[in-house]
């Protein structure tokens, strides 16, 4: 690291926990981010300041002035453009060294499959179940670890699915595609502002610990919160050897 890294990450080199490898870690690392709304908005943030050193961020949607209520990395300016862009800037104005690449385009298997075999941890922040599944059989495929967080209302949940561990399971042993889930969706239900940025500030902490060795990462279990109540709970999950996705991969 040059003086100016050294000034920027201080006070995470301080942290005994990580220190100067540990930031070092971030810094050579890769991650990608399926999402710049409500989720992805303080993900992004987070990583980009923290010193992520090449973030690839994927959304296909455009900042639309109903977002600007949750979701931090865009403004009243930005309204109308592609978010991967309007989250990309507001990125580069936090730290300008990092590389940024913005995809403009759905998620689909195509593209994980392009940007996964670089990559050191993946994180949903999606809103839909049919891209949650499409991610996570990606996150199998590649042994990549999966951050995945949710929150609708005032209900969010957060775990890590981690394919290098036998015993992680992997989001549809949790959640199977079979299952037949009715979507929620912010625009009919509803969503607390500072929900989506709860739960995405602990994801970024999850990648963050992942990518740099540090802690230990919610694999296992799912941590659950209803912010009327600023009530956390957590239970533990259990892989299942019949799995559709997971199954056969240990």
């Amino acid at each position: 690291m040059n003086d100016e890294q050294l000034l920027r990450y201080s006070r995470h080199i301080l942290l005994e926990e990580l220190g100067i490898e540990g930031q070092e870690q971030l810094l050579a690392s890769h991650a990608v981010v399926v999402g710049a709304g409500g989720l992805g908005s303080p993900v992004a943030l987070y990583l980009a300041s923290a010193g992520v050193g090449q973030i690839t961020l994927v959304d296909h949607d455009e900042v639309d002035a109903t977002n600007l209520q949750r979701q931090i990395a865009h403004n009243l300016e930005r309204v109308g453009q592609p978010k991967a862009l309007s989250a990309k800037a507001a990125m580069l104005a936090i730290n300008p060294e990092l590389r940024i690449d913005a995809r403009v385009q759905r998620a689909d298997a195509a593209l994980l499959d392009e940007l996964l075999p670089t990559a050191q941890v993946l994180l949903d922040c999606t809103d839909n179940f049919a891209t949650r599944h499409l991610i996570n059989r990606a996150s199998v495929r590649h042994r990549v670890p999966l951050v995945s967080g949710a929150g609708i209302r005032f209900d969010g949940q957060l775990s890590v699915y981690d394919p290098r561990e036998p015993s992680s399971p992997c989001y549809a042993c949790i959640f199977p595609e079979t299952d037949g889930l009715e979507e929620t969706r912010c625009a009919t239900l509803g969503v607390f502002a500072p929900l989506v940025g709860i739960i995405g500030t602990l994801q970024a902490a999850e990648a963050l610990k992942i990518l740099s060795g540090m802690g230990s990462k919610l694999a296992g279990q799912l941590m659950m919160l209803e912010a009327r109540e600023m009530a956390f709970h957590q239970i533990r999950l259990g892989r299942n050897p019949d799995c559709a996705v997971c199954g056969g991969q240990h």
